[in-house]
């Protein structure tokens, strides 16, 4: 066990099926992140999307390194084009210290371009006992720094049998099948991907694994009375919005909280040119004020719930190796939702229709315009690897 007595907990109960909490982006999952990095006995599995080398970035590499020297096997695993301006110096000290690291190289990339998957997933398992799985990348951005609050995002922290499960499944990605069956050679009996409330959903297009855009499906089809989304990118598929439809037709009640401010411009055009059509079906839109959203949140009915690295949108859905913890526990999510209604409440704008009658027409053209884009670049994008699968 990790020796903090009272580990931050976002004000949840643990979940008597697996102990879970909810963490917030910021100073509090930072915390948390040191604290397990620096009591970890045996090994660290640690994968992301953007490791910077900023402040944020240099802390917690300091704390891997030190876990290294102290015989703790560590794994990093970070993506190529994400992750590509660490300076050589910076990968040199932490082989030096004994990590074992490597990037999560694309088809082809440069400077300007990126083709093939994103290694978007952000996980952290240390000793096959604690877990981190979330949104949250490593950098100054996503941390809480003096003037300058974190982007919003969200984590499971997990201990018990499903951080065996997530430290397979990162394993299963950093070393090649040739030397796995040769590490830790006891553990590799077959774990299946659910312990009790929670389950590890992954979705990695090109393997044939859609299981966290099927869990969603799942809850549009399944909901009975209530659904609350947060998503940094959202831009939902055909399929995704014909189920969210259904949904609102048969009396659930959908609200989404979206980016007020995104860091993608394009992508928020694109994404306040479906207002209409969500407003149009009955669905509930709340703009994120505070800071920038960065989280991948849903609620279904007080009783499931799904965090992780998961944008509703074709990236997530194709071009991305993604990773979320779905739980299925009432205490837990109702709790979280408590969490949501108070974002909605305290921190958000309501969209109304009014609000989108005020746009000019310049501003509509130009999110058309991006929405379009957008949709033809993923349509090549997905022909392309549906020919190279």
């Amino acid at each position: 066990m990790i020796p903090s007595s009272k580990p931050p907990n976002g004000g949840l109960t643990p979940s008597t099926s697996e102990q879970l909490r909810l963490i917030k982006g910021g100073k509090e999952y930072f915390d948390l992140l040191r604290e397990l990095v620096v009591n970890a006995q045996d090994s660290i599995y640690f994968q992301t999307y953007i490791f910077a080398e900023d402040e944020t970035g240099k802390e917690v590499a300091d704390a891997l390194k030190a876990a290294a020297r102290r015989k703790v096997t560590v794994f990093l695993l970070v993506d190529g084009y994400a992750s590509k301006d660490l300076s050589k110096s910076f990968l040199m000290e932490l082989r030096e210290a004994g990590i074992k690291f490597k990037m999560f190289d694309p088809l082809l990339k440069s400077k300007y371009f990126y083709l093939g998957r994103r290694l978007h997933h952000k996980v952290v398992t240390v000793d096959f006992k604690f877990s981190l799985v979330g949104g949250v990348n490593i950098s100054n951005r996503y941390n809480d720094l003096p003037g300058q609050p974190a982007w919003l995002d969200w984590a499971i922290y997990a201990e018990g049998e499903i951080s065996e499960v997530l430290a397979k499944i990162c394993e299963g990605r950093f070393l090649p099948m040739s030397i796995k069956r040769f590490v830790r050679g006891a553990r590799h009996s077959v774990v299946k991907n659910q312990i009790g409330s929670v389950k590890v959903n992954v979705n990695d297009w090109v393997r044939g694994k859609r299981e966290i855009t099927k869990s969603y499906i799942g809850m549009f089809s399944k909901a009975k009375d209530r659904i609350i989304i947060l998503s940094a990118y959202f831009l939902p598929s055909d399929q995704f919005r014909r189920k969210l439809r259904a949904a609102t037709r048969r009396g659930v009640k959908v609200q989404v909280i979206l980016a007020g401010t995104s860091d993608i411009k394009v992508a928020k055009y694109a994404e306040r040119y479906l207002y209409r059509w969500l407003l149009k079906n009955g669905v509930e839109i709340f703009e994120y004020q505070k800071s920038v959203l960065h989280g991948k949140m849903a609620t279904c009915d007080g009783a499931w719930l799904t965090v992780g690295s998961y944008n509703i949108n074709t990236i997530s859905a194709y071009a991305s190796i993604e990773l979320n913890l779905a739980v299925s526990d009432p205490l837990f999510t109702r709790q979280a939702e408590k969490r949501l209604n108070e974002i909605m409440l305290k921190d958000c704008v309501k969209i109304t229709t009014e609000n989108l009658k005020a746009s000019g027409w310049i501003t509509k053209t130009a999110q058309r315009a991006a929405y379009y884009l957008y949709r033809v670049l993923f349509f090549i994008f997905t022909f392309y690897f549906k020919q190279h699968e």
